[in-house]
């Protein structure tokens, strides 16, 4: 790299949370290097789950098979079915979930964490556990691995992603509101399809060792939690919340069908997750009504009391 020329951005450069970690362009990327790492012929997955996690089992052309689970998110499973070659997957659903993981890796040897909605949560000893950074962070790309066999060496000979292009929707959030900015959100979401395994770009990685983590560690928790005792009574999803971990959303379960649509004539956008689980369930499983009736309400960084108030509020009057 040669000396003066024009300015680029100015980044801090610090440490990112998972300096320890492979860093990877993508968790469903972060997933097939771990699949291909271990040679697994099959995989056991949760059938609530987001479609994108077929994709590397597709290419790589493994056996798989879902499990349901209960309504404490446990899996409803004999572990005694996993083989040698075969891997199970559990998500730790809206970050909440780590006591039930420590459960997990108990049972089965095999197990893979997908902590793409749990960003803060450690990985635990010889675990294979993958992140994802853009469910987090406004980045364009990245993702993170932690591998108890990493001897392949494939690592090393990935090409690093190249994202200068992939700004759009991060800029126009800034600049002229996440409303005017989603279809670029969506363009750059789709390149993520069909995209090989590649390491996490310069650019996200930069990004990333800029940011305070401990700010928004505590600002997600003090949201979640302010959530969460003003909606407890009227939330039908049934959970305890220690404020230890880090969630990711503030999951609410409503049996009121028009209450997501009267939340975002509020302005308040709320995620749609996994629609592909209506399509996969019984409309009389678990899993069907979670997918259908589950609004995600954010609770990130960007936000204070404030703001958990407006909707905390809005929700306990409406209807």
């Amino acid at each position: 790299m040669g000396i003066g020329g024009y300015f680029g951005l100015e980044l801090r450069k610090g440490t990112d949370y998972h300096s320890k970690a492979i860093r990877i362009n993508s968790g469903r990327n972060a997933f097939e290097y771990i699949l291909k790492v271990k040679a697994y012929r099959k995989v056991y997955l949760p059938y609530f789950t987001c479609d994108v996690m077929l994709e590397p089992i597709r290419k790589l052309k493994l056996e798989y098979e879902f499990y349901h689970l209960n309504d404490k998110f446990e899996p409803l499973f004999d572990f005694s079915n996993v083989k040698k070659d075969e891997t199970f997957i559990y998500t730790n659903y809206f970050g909440l979930f780590d006591h039930i993981i420590t459960k997990l890796v108990n049972k089965c040897p095999n197990i893979v964490i997908d902590n793409a909605q749990a960003f803060f949560s450690k990985p635990l000893a010889g675990v294979d556990t993958f992140y994802s950074a853009r469910k987090f962070f406004g980045v364009p790309d990245g993702a993170y691995l932690y591998i108890n066999n990493s001897s392949s060496g494939i690592c090393e000979n990935l090409p690093e992603n190249n994202v200068a292009d992939r700004f759009e929707h991060l800029l126009k959030c800034i600049e002229i509101g996440p409303e005017e900015g989603y279809e670029a959100f969506k363009k750059n979401s789709k390149r993520f399809v069909g995209e090989p395994i590649k390491k996490m770009s310069l650019l996200s990685q930069r990004l990333l060792e800029g940011l305070n983590y401990q700010f928004v560690a505590e600002k997600r928790k003090s949201n979640f939690q302010f959530l969460y005792y003003q909606l407890k009574e009227k939330n039908l999803l049934d959970f305890f919340y220690d404020g230890h971990t880090v969630p990711m959303v503030y999951p609410f379960l409503t049996d009121k069908e028009d209450l997501k649509s009267k939340l975002i004539k509020q302005k308040i956008f709320v995620a749609t997750y996994w629609p592909n689980v209506i399509d996969w369930c019984d409309s009389n499983s678990l899993e069907h009504r979670l997918a259908k009736n589950i609004l995600h309400l954010p609770i990130d960084q960007r936000y204070g009391k404030s703001e958990m108030k407006t909707i905390g509020d809005f929700i306990k009057n409406y209807g």
